[in-house]
């Protein structure tokens, strides 16, 4: 990336760098990032999800619907993603608004998805309390009992959330901790303004 000439679309920039984090075999997850939230009562909170789209409508990620970052977003429906490629020295800072994709989306995701993962999504109850792994495990046993053979739908309570891009920041590791930093802000007109930054 020429931080001396930005380019001028960075979706299309972050493409880039996270095509080249999946080419490297030895960075694991290249798709692991930081959703940090707002909790209702105020609180920050931030936890590692995988990013399953990302394109121009933004950037998508699946969760169950009565979670904790799930009520985090119902109270404030925004957030920032971040990736981290240490053997890249990259980083990307994603800031935006969240909403839920449409049902034929969570859909389509959902049937893609391996078996167990689809049953584990109708078997936990996230960030609820549990009495313990056995409890856990019999529940999967019995929901996977119920559909057999058989397709397994989606449960209400699980899909998907877009959050729409309105700042990105690229960060690139150099010596001396004299790091190469570029932020883009989304204008009203659909046009991105680039500034470089003091690392």
């Amino acid at each position: 990336m020429d931080f001396e000439n930005p380019p001028v679309d960075p979706v299309e920039q972050f493409i880039r760098w996270f095509d080249e984090a999946k080419d490297r075999t030895t960075v694991p997850n290249p798709n692991a990032m930081t959703l940090a939230t707002v909790d209702p009562d105020g609180r920050p909170s931030a936890r590692i999800v995988l990013l399953k789209q990302l394109d121009h409508d933004g950037a998508v990620f699946f969760s169950n619907y009565q979670s904790d970052k799930a009520r985090a977003l119902q109270a404030h429906p925004i957030a920032t993603l971040l990736f981290h490629w240490d053997e890249l020295h990259r980083q990307v800072r994603l800031r935006g608004r969240v909403s839920r994709i449409s049902d034929a989306e969570s859909d389509a995701y959902f049937a893609s998805r391996p078996i167990g993962s689809r049953i584990g999504a109708w078997a936990s109850d996230q960030s609820q309390p549990v009495g313990s792994r056995a409890v856990l495990d019999r529940r999967y046993d019995e929901i996977a009992a119920r559909y057999g053979d058989g397709p397994v739908p989606r449960p209400r309570h699980w899909g998907g959330y877009r959050m729409t891009i309105d700042s990105i920041e690229f960060w690139q590791g150099r010596d001396n901790r004299l790091h190469d930093r570029v932020g883009y802000t989304l204008q009203s007109d659909g046009h991105w303004s680039a500034q470089r930054l003091f690392p």
